[in-house]
């Protein structure tokens, strides 16, 4: 396996996680609700782990910032943009795979 120190590692895994947000930022067409059932989780995870991150740092970073900054754009915004209701096949999945989410 390929040595990395860990300041190249942290620079690696920060490039990789805006090329994800980055890339979900794109992906409008796919719905939290199906990131949540496939993958089990969806751009809110990410924006919490951000927060959870940023507070371990000492930083506080409330939550309607974190998700900006995975969204691009205030959560509020992005919903009327971009997010359609669930359907039941797509609300049993996430029941079964989350109970309670």
């Amino acid at each position: 396996m390929t040595e990395i120190d860990a300041a190249t590692r942290t620079e690696l895994e920060a490039a990789a996680f805006r090329t994800l947000v980055a890339h979900l930022r794109t992906r409008t067409d796919v719905q939290n609700i199906d990131l949540m059932n496939l993958a089990g989780f969806c751009r809110n995870c990410l924006s919490r782990w951000y927060r959870e991150a940023a507070e371990a740092k000492g930083i506080a970073l409330p939550d309607p910032e974190a998700r900006e900054i995975v969204y691009g754009m205030p959560y509020k915004e992005w919903q009327a943009k971009y997010q359609k209701p669930a359907d039941s096949a797509q609300k049993a999945a996430l029941a079964k795979s989350h109970p309670g989410h």
